[in-house]
């Protein structure tokens, strides 16, 4: 009864430490007395004891922050970067046996490259380019991360910090712009304002009726604001001497 006992706790035990669940997402790097004998899973996995080791390596997208660190310019200006890069692994057995640790490899060469790529750009380009920067990023660390069976998704600049001397110039730079632009659009509503007065005071001479009626209703317009006082333009002062002169004509 007790080697009954005996066997039984072996075969529990062998059970227990051959039998492997691998989830959809993983896949099990499988070592047989060292030597790599392939990948498994997803799945149920029996492995022989003590003879075969098993590695977990997960295929999910890895999102990877790349610290912030001082970086000099082409123009030789000293901005801090941070950026963020998205991998995966590809494929499994690369990257348990090609490298020892995926994960800190990106990471570095990630900063190392984050640090070369940015240097080669000016601050307005760093600026205004940062699309075209954020591939050329990834395809430099995604050369390098190809051996090692993962690849490299995407890299984005999440933040980029100027001096503050910096910040003051480009405010400065920026608010004398918007000055510019005011500017021009004061003059050009300038200019479309005279060239339709010109066009307004071409028909006014043509049809000498339209100013007295323009005066009239100006009167109109300033009397529903019950104002005191009314001002007269010298037009129509003119017409109505004329008005007068005509009427006493007529009754002499």
């Amino acid at each position: 009864m007790g080697i009954i006992v005996v066997v039984i706790i072996i075969v529990l035990f062998f059970l227990a430490t051959s039998l492997r669940v691998v989830k959809e997402y993983d896949r099990g790097v499988i070592f047989f007395l060292g030597k790599c004998t392939g990948v498994r899973g997803p799945g149920l996995i029996i492995l022989i004891p003590i003879l075969e080791q098993m590695t977990k390596v997960t295929l999910r997208t890895i999102t990877m922050n790349i610290p912030s660190q001082k970086i000099i310019t082409k123009d030789n200006v000293s901005i801090d970067i941070a950026a963020v890069a998205y991998y995966h692994i590809v494929d499994a057995e690369k990257s348990v046996v090609a490298i020892e640790d995926v994960y800190d490899a990106v990471n570095q060469i990630s900063q190392t490259t984050v640090r070369n790529v940015v240097g080669r750009f000016s601050l307005d380009q760093l600026l205004s380019q940062t699309s075209d920067i954020n591939v050329q990023i990834k395809d430099v660390i995604d050369s390098h991360t190809e051996p090692w069976g993962a690849q490299v998704t995407a890299v984005e600049i999440k933040d980029i910090q100027l001096p503050e001397n910096m910040q003051r110039a480009m405010a400065k730079e920026a608010e004398a712009e918007r000055e510019r632009r005011a500017k021009i659009v004061a003059a050009e509503g300038e200019f479309q304002a005279a060239v339709k007065l010109g066009e307004a005071a071409d028909i006014i001479a043509s049809h000498p009726v339209a100013l007295q009626l323009r005066t009239l209703q100006t009167m109109a317009e300033i009397s529903v604001e019950k104002n005191s006082t009314i001002i007269f333009p010298a037009q129509f002062m003119t017409t109505v001497s004329e008005a007068i002169k005509m009427i006493k004509g007529d009754n002499a």
